[in-house]
């Protein structure tokens, strides 16, 4: 069992594939340090960005080029500005750290970051940094990467885990809003007591939810939650995210009407099939193992659909269509 907010910090993922022995850390507190140098990561850490550190261990033996791969793999597959690296090697004094940002730190902040990160001689840190949304997201696929560029990952294992905890709400920065987060019906961790007490935004988004998801070598197998099945709790937990109760009574009226007339505590979760045959199977795409795929178009070739629908049916349901006149064939 790992908690969503701990699966996020040490793999950057809520999704994490366990056979790569690989765990991030937050190292920002270590770039705002007196002495330390690097104005581009205080910067963001000062501007209330993070810093995630992502080992790469036994790499002493790794040429320039593995490093500067990793940088390019950054800038190239994840649009990101690029990925710092420290290497860090036994010396006469201790611990050292190489590398070209190693520079701007003093030697004792080095050690302490390492040892923080859990590195040592022959390792390395790979650093993202950027808004922690962003940072947490290159941080997860830089581990996967580096896991697979190290040749880390057994193919004849399958690594389980539940990720549970799952927060209730999140932070909307489009709106400036609190909303859902994952699954609105799912029941709050404390119920309306916890609710009431949110008097804050940041209350709120510390919510926990009673969510679970199983997981197998990255892939997320099944996803279920314990229902919120009291109305009082329901309505409370929308009006948190901005809804009132007409809004519930209107958009979800057929499950709010039956809650009313009663319903005991219930839950569940939705396997994936498909995706553990995709597992068993070996495949690397979900389409290999179904039988009528849709292709990265969003169409099924093996039906011909989508396909143009017949004037006599469009008719029936009083449908209209208003298509750009060059509009090709489907």
């Amino acid at each position: 069992r790992i908690a969503y907010k701990d699966s996020m910090l040490k793999y950057g993922s809520d999704k994490p594939d366990l056979r790569i022995d690989i765990e991030c850390s937050d190292v920002s507190q270590f770039f705002i340090e007196d002495g330390v140098e690097f104005k581009a990561f205080q910067g963001i850490v000062n501007g209330g960005g993070t810093v995630r550190a992502v080992p790469a261990p036994n790499t002493k033996d790794k040429p320039r080029s593995f490093f500067d791969k990793m940088n390019g793999w950054a800038q190239r597959e994840m649009q990101a500005p690029g990925l710092g690296y420290i290497r860090f090697e036994q010396g006469e004094n201790g611990l050292e750290g190489k590398g070209p940002i190693a520079k701007f730190f003093p030697a004792d902040v080095l050690v302490r970051m390492a040892a923080h990160a859990g590195v040592g001689d022959g390792d390395a840190l790979f650093f993202a940094a950027g808004k922690e949304t962003d940072a947490v997201k290159l941080a997860g696929a830089a581990s996967s990467e580096i896991g697979a560029q190290l040749e880390m990952i057994d193919e004849n294992v399958f690594k389980f885990c539940w990720i549970v905890d799952f927060p209730m709400f999140e932070w909307d920065e489009d709106n400036k809003k609190v909303d859902f987060s994952h699954n609105p019906f799912s029941m709050p961790q404390g119920g309306m007591e916890i609710l009431q007490a949110a008097d804050t935004d940041e209350k709120i988004l510390d919510i926990l939810a009673y969510q679970y998801d199983i997981v197998c070598n990255g892939i997320e197998l099944s996803s279920g939650a314990i229902r919120n099945h009291r109305p009082d709790i329901m309505y409370k937990a929308f009006e948190m995210a901005g809804y009132d109760q007409a809004t519930v009574d209107t958009e979800f009226a057929g499950m709010i009407t039956a809650f009313k007339y009663g319903a005991p505590p219930h839950g569940g979760i939705a396997p994936g099939i498909d995706r553990m045959v995709m597992l068993l199977a070996g495949a690397e795409n979900i389409r290999e193992v179904i039988v009528f795929p849709m292709n990265q178009q969003a169409q099924d070739l093996m039906m011909n659909a989508p396909a143009r629908v017949d004037p006599k049916q469009l008719r029936e349901l009083h449908i209209r269509l208003d298509l750009p006149k060059d509009t090709k064939k489907a």
